[in-house]
């Protein structure tokens, strides 16, 4: 494959222009402020190069991570860790079988001293790679959330050391699921002050979806939803429990407060949403004055369904995608809102001379991955349960709340005999202690649920490496089951609850499973899994 063979061009009609990035002096990473543009904005893309013989062909990209004075349309000036200087990062395209080979830089200053407890924040300018929801490998300098990509340390800065570097390699399966995915840094205790400053990138796996003749013939657009935490134009230092409760998130759409898409009456487009958040779950709808539009969803975190379907309301908790194809209705005003966000987080115009005839939507489609059978299970009696479960008032000092993973396997009592719910070490990631041991080739049912009773908390679940068919919510038998790789739980009385089959498949090594609520994960609720061979 050339650097452009079988990878579409119809993203890069309607794209911001980046300026010039150039190394400060201070560490920083300056750019020129780039005007608004009535365009709707899309991030870079990086596709792979041409490689000679039956090779795989590569996608070489350079993920540049420093503090960069960034203009955010529709707010101003802020400053903080970027990759490569935008919000969000630029988009990776590719297809299942290709190489993904990222060169990281680290430019952020050394890391503050720490010598406490790994389940507080610490080392906030390391960060690592985790591509979300992709089905590859957790090992070695593929998908691996264990590494650490350090700064240089203070003397090193002193006697003038070049900036470190580290290199992700990620061979994609030739049967990778084609689908919307994206990457973000996940170094335990500095994920979240880094995603709510904006690192976070789309990656794009294309396949025999994009040769449907409808889904060819629309707009394929990426619309990048960022959750940023501001102060006095910085993303405060995450110093406590109640860290950013009082600083209203900043939404962005591909790097703009509520940029404007503009489509003609009858036209369709491709959405592929992405939720990269942290702390707020998105639910979706497209709302105009004299009526709304309707989101015909195709995809669910990366994998294709059977045939669109309709929806009003698009649900995503932190680390969703969902493709949808939205059609222009009557001429006007539409905007794109989630509930519990203030403003919307874009305007569509729909707009000109109306299409004729009208773009029609596919009726049935290359379903993305085949379901899971509960007659394959391993051990029916033996099902594996997770519980989202926070305690108050455990620890002294600024993070006084203990986020634990309870159920099957939780991470052991340092005093076993004594009030659990007090304990320092019961049901919060260690390291050094293996939650759960999955076996290649297995197929296991799990129940995840929160005992969380406020409706406002959502607890996602999140497992690495592994998608999971979830076949019921709240007890209730779904029909389709939907494939996920993240799935919300809303607190409540009762929380909410979810059952999904998951098949341990192709690669060993160890992963996390974890809440997607950064804020919480950060702070222990995180487990540790192995896969291995049987």
């Amino acid at each position: 494959m050339g650097a452009s063979s079988g990878i579409s061009r119809r993203w890069v009609l309607k794209a911001i222009p980046v300026g010039v990035l150039a190394a400060a002096t201070d560490g920083a990473l300056a750019r020129p402020a780039v005007a608004a543009s009535t365009a709707f904005p899309q991030p870079v893309v990086s596709t792979p190069r041409a490689v000679l013989g039956p090779m795989p062909a590569v996608l070489d990209q350079t993920l540049d991570v420093r503090y960069t004075e960034t203009l955010i349309p529709g707010y101003g000036n802020v400053t903080t860790r970027t990759y490569n200087g935008t919000i969000p990062g630029p988009t990776l395209r590719l297809r299942a079988g290709d190489t993904l080979r990222l060169t990281h830089v680290n430019g952020l200053p050394p890391n503050q001293p720490h010598d406490g407890n790994h389940n507080r924040p610490h080392h906030a300018n390391s960060f690592n790679l985790h591509t979300h929801g992709m089905h590859v490998s957790p090992s070695g300098n593929a998908d691996n959330v264990l590494l650490e990509f350090a700064p240089r340390t203070a003397d090193e800065a002193s006697a003038g050391a070049p900036e470190p570097h580290y290199v992700t390699t990620i061979d994609v399966p030739a049967d990778h699921p084609p689908g919307t995915y994206w990457y973000h840094p996940h170094l335990h205790g500095a994920t979240a002050e880094q995603i709510v400053g904006g690192m976070a990138g789309v990656i794009v796996v294309e396949g025999d979806v994009d040769e449907v003749p409808e889904l060819k013939a629309a707009a394929d657009l990426v619309v990048c939803v960022n959750e940023l935490k501001l102060k006095d134009g910085k993303v405060p230092a995450f110093t406590a429990g109640n860290w950013v409760a009082g600083i209203p998130s900043t939404f962005t759409v591909n790097g703009t407060v509520n940029p404007t898409l503009t489509m003609r009456p009858g036209e369709v487009q491709r959405w592929r949403l992405v939720a990269a958040t942290a702390f707020t779950a998105l639910r979706l709808t497209v709302t105009g004055a004299d009526g709304d539009l309707t989101m015909h969803q195709i995809a669910q975190d990366g994998v294709t369904f059977a045939t669109p379907v309709a929806r009003d309301l698009v649900s995503l908790a932190m680390g969703n995608r969902a493709d949808v194809l939205v059609r222009g209705g009557p001429p006007g005003t539409y905007e794109l809102r989630a509930d519990g966000v203030a403003g919307p987080l874009m305007t569509i115009q729909v707009t000109g001379t109306p299409v004729e005839p009208v773009m029609q939507l596919p009726a049935t489609l290359p379903p993305g991955k085949p379901f899971l059978d509960e007659n394959d299970i391993a051990n029916p009696e033996a099902d594996r349960e997770v519980v989202l479960h926070a305690d108050p008032g455990v620890f002294g000092g600024a993070f006084p709340t203990a986020y634990r993973m309870l159920g099957s396997n939780p991470t052991p009592a340092a005093d076993p005999g004594g009030d659990l719910t007090r304990d320092p070490a019961y049901g919060l990631f260690d390291p050094a202690f293996v939650n759960h041991t999955l076996e290649l080739g297995t197929v296991e049912r799990w129940t995840v649920r929160t005992d969380e009773v406020r409706g406002a908390f959502n607890h996602p679940f999140h497992l690495h490496t592994n998608p999971m068919l979830v076949t019921h919510r709240n007890g209730e038998r779904l029909d389709p089951p939907v494939w996920h790789d993240t799935v919300g739980l809303v607190g409540g009385s009762p929380g909410d609850s979810v059952t999904f089959l998951v098949k341990y498949e192709d690669f060993t090594g160890r992963a996390i499973a974890h809440c997607h609520h950064l804020h919480h994960e950060d702070l222990g609720m995180m487990q540790l899994v192995a896969y291995v061979e049987p």
